[in-house]
């Protein structure tokens, strides 16, 4: 007995720390645009070099979506806008059936048997669940799907037990509540989706499946997002273009860093493999990629909520706004004129139209990897370390190079690893 209540404390306990850890990593995003990022990975980037370190976990630092290059097909972007939409709505769910629960509680209901409980008897967790699914889509790091799916297993544990629990309260009564409600789905969807009769390997084949079915559609979405981008390649350069319609300036940024000494200057050598990502020079991300100037050191702009909002309501056009356009609308000014004045290229026109510019930069980073020459989606295998070089300004139409800057080994972040799609 004293075993029974120990084992049921200890469970209890892990699911709630798995929660927590499932939160913090879930939420990385969100202190990584706000002044607490630095605070934040002194305290987790030595785990994430830990998991660096080895072959083996390497892989749960990685991303499987697109998280800065805009989704370049009609199934990214349904998966993408599926993630603010599982964000909301389990939030929302999750409130409403709190105030339930704790309602009951107040004034006595007795089971909790309305609105949302009616159909599911753990809509909580449920609602939990999908909110948890929606931060897996807004921040895909492999990490944050792992730590998901052991919060899936916990939660069916913790149901277990509280339904165990429950039918001793309530007897007859709970019982008859579990036969015509679903755990966490409704009874009809339930019934066609469960294959795991009753028995105690259950607890074993339940977990399991979850697992696998869990970071098995993360490796999914990462092979669907790498067969996906336009990569253009030529020698040991191979250039990515963060939004789609920039996909036909590929092949003359290629070809003007290649003809002219621009390669050289930029820090290209013969011997090493690059990747380029081809973005417009105010591209709000490029922090992430190289450190290219304060101007994209968005944990120190002091903007979090508004870019939250952005992040979850906006899910590509914040991938698009450049810092200047967030400034010119919270002080309420021309964006147009905005975005012309802070262009960080010598290339200011009065009369000029950002929206049909020429003007690209390239972010050049050097691929780090075992064995032979590589490119493509190669270069953005797990087993490979991406390490900043420069970044050059250039016209796509002509090919002139108008700016090379040679920048340190690091990112905005210092060597916490981001995103490299």
């Amino acid at each position: 007995m004293v075993r029974t209540r120990i084992e049921k404390i200890v469970t209890r306990v892990t699911a709630r720390i798995s929660i927590l850890v499932f939160f913090i990593m879930a939420f990385e995003i969100m202190i990584m645009i706000s002044p607490f990022a630095f605070f934040f990975y002194s305290v987790f980037n030595p785990i994430f070099h830990f998991l660096d370190s080895f072959v083996a976990t390497r892989w749960l630092t990685a991303f499987f979506l697109p998280h800065m290059i805009l989704p370049p097909t009609l199934f990214l972007k349904a998966v993408r806008v599926l993630g603010s939409v599982c964000f909301v709505a389990g939030s929302f769910a999750f409130v409403v059936c709190a105030l339930h629960v704790y309602l009951g509680k107040v004034f006595k209901w007795g089971i909790a048997s309305r609105g949302l409980y009616r159909l599911i008897r753990h809509p909580q967790y449920t609602a939990l669940g999908v909110w948890g699914i929606g931060m897996s889509i807004l921040w895909p790091r492999f990490i944050v799907l792992a730590s998901l799916s052991v919060m899936f297993i916990l939660y069916y544990l913790l149901a277990k037990d509280e339904e165990k629990r429950m039918l001793r309260l309530y007897g007859a009564s709970y019982q008859d509540y579990m036969d015509r409600t679903g755990m966490f789905v409704p009874k009809q969807v339930e019934r066609r989706i469960s294959f795991v009769p009753e028995g105690p390997w259950r607890y074993a084949v339940v977990p399991m499946s979850i697992l696998v079915l869990v970071i098995g559609t993360g490796f999914f979405l990462r092979e669907v997002t790498l067969g996906s981008l336009a990569f253009e390649s030529r020698g040991n350069l191979t250039l990515v273009p963060i939004l789609p319609e920039d996909e036909t300036m590929s092949a003359g940024v290629l070809a003007g860093l290649l003809t002219q000494n621009g390669g050289v200057d930029a820090g290209l050598s013969g011997d090493k493999d690059y990747l380029g990502y081809v973005m417009p020079v105010d591209y709000i991300m490029q922090g992430m990629i190289a450190d290219t100037g304060t101007e994209f050191h968005l944990y120190k702009k002091h903007h979090t909520v508004a870019m939250i909002n952005e992040w979850v309501l906006h899910p590509f056009q914040h991938l698009r706004s450049s810092p200047s356009l967030h400034m010119a609308q919270m002080f309420h000014v021309d964006p147009a004129v905005a975005r012309r004045h802070h262009c960080p290229i010598a290339a200011k026109k009065a009369d000029g139209d950002c929206d049909s510019c020429t003007y690209r930069r390239v972010a050049l980073v050097e691929i780090e990897h075992a064995g032979g020459h590589i490119s493509g989606s190669a270069l953005l295998g797990v087993d490979t370390t991406r390490v900043p070089v420069s970044f050059i300004d250039i016209n796509a139409k002509t090919g002139q190079i108008v700016n090379i800057v040679r920048v340190r080994k690091a990112t905005a972040w210092e060597d916490v690893p981001t995103p490299g799609m």
